[in-house]
């Protein structure tokens, strides 16, 4: 087992104006599952691909353990990557695909046998042994590209989004497979994904990236309650925060026709020089109250999934845009959902209250 360590490290594409990591400072602790997550070309596979060495690093540096392997080869670092396409050998059988580096490792054929048959144990591949891969289902190839870094007994486990071709239903099922597994076998592993609700069920921890550059890197829970700066905020929760702007005023910030209680240090701290303030507030969190009470909305949109209602509104006053029907999403009780077209009053509790600068972006506490 090892650490991970990247140390500013960079790297830019050819006849790319900005990195597409830039000095990236982070570091895996041994045995943890830390999860990148961001959306397209946020860098996060490029980062895995830095620690796989596969990408160059153009500046900075990335350590395994105490060992720096910025310059070293692929197959001198000691680690194990699953891909998202799987990237088996259609024409080998399960147990020749999973024991292929071994054979191309000179490890002895006896040796190969056991590591592979006790891999196929824990991931219940015994009855499959001896197919191929064109009669396996997407679950069960993945599994095999699980077995296939399992036998290799690596430091690092690399995961590049391995359960995006998988259906929802099974990747929800393999996600917390692949969680207990490595929790099984305590071996330090980075999973790239783009899918923050899989980030937030898998990971010890969780980075997230914008443009290149980390945003923040904490506990799933930290990320939900203390976010850093807008951009967190919006991404992580699903469905995302609510984040508005409005003027500041005498004890608030406007939205639409009401004033939303803001406490006074933080309004000041927030709205500076531009007179605004960003304030942000989760769907779950607001309360509805009565006529005059809060903010109040007109409900554009009910969505019922059943165990809950999602209400998508438009802040009193403001004018319904159709392409985006939505200032404020309220989560309610499914059974007392209210009617298209009605106005609800919305309370935010100050415990669910967040505060941006609007210009910089970041949180203010």
């Amino acid at each position: 087992m090892a650490t991970v360590t990247f140390a500013s490290a960079t790297r830019t594409y050819p006849k790319s104006e900005r990195p597409a990591v830039d000095a990236l400072d982070l570091e895996v602790a041994d045995g943890e599952f830390l999860v990148l997550v961001g959306p397209s070309g946020c860098g996060k596979s490029t980062s895995l691909r830095m620690l796989a060495g596969l990408e160059e690093v153009d500046s900075g540096s990335i350590l395994i353990g105490d060992r720096d392997v910025t310059d070293e080869p692929p197959k001198q670092r000691d680690i194990a990557m699953v891909f998202q396409n799987y990237a088996l050998y259609p024409h080998m059988t399960v147990e020749e695909n999973m024991g292929f580096a071994l054979k191309l490792a000179g490890v002895r054929k006896d040796e190969i046998g056991r590591r592979v048959a006790e891999a196929a144990k824990i991931l219940d591949l015994q009855d499959y042994l001896h197919r191929r891969p064109k009669a396996l289902s997407g679950g069960q190839r993945q599994r095999v590209a699980m077995g296939r870094a399992i036998v290799r007994d690596p430091q690092v486990f690399l995961m590049d989004e391995p359960l995006s071709n998988l259906d929802a239903k099974l990747r929800v099922q393999t996600r917390t497979q692949i969680a207990a597994l490595q929790r099984r076998l305590g071996t330090t592993t980075v999973y790239v994904t783009h899918d923050q609700v899989e980030a937030m069920t898998m990971g010890d921890r969780v980075a997230v990236l914008k443009d290149g550059m980390l945003q923040q890197c904490d506990t799933p829970a930290a990320l939900y309650d203390r976010p850093a700066n807008v951009f967190v905020a919006g991404f992580i929760g699903s469905p995302a925060m609510n984040i508005l702007t409005g003027p500041a005023v005498d004890g608030g910030v406007r939205l639409g026709t009401a004033v939303l209680p803001v406490p006074r240090e933080r309004l000041a701290r927030a709205s500076g020089d531009s007179g605004r303030v960003t304030v942000g507030f989760r769907p779950e969190c607001l309360e509805v109250g009565g006529p005059g009470d809060g903010v109040p909305v007109t409900v554009n949109v009910v969505e019922q999934l059943g165990s809950d209602a999602y209400l998508y509104a438009t802040l009193a006053g403001e004018q319904l845009d159709p392409l985006h029907p939505s200032d404020v999403v309220v989560r309610v009780e499914p059974r007392r959902a209210p009617d298209i077209g009605s106005t609800l009053w919305l309370r935010v509790p100050e415990h669910g209250l967040h505060v941006f600068d609007p210009t910089s972006q970041a949180r203010i506490d």
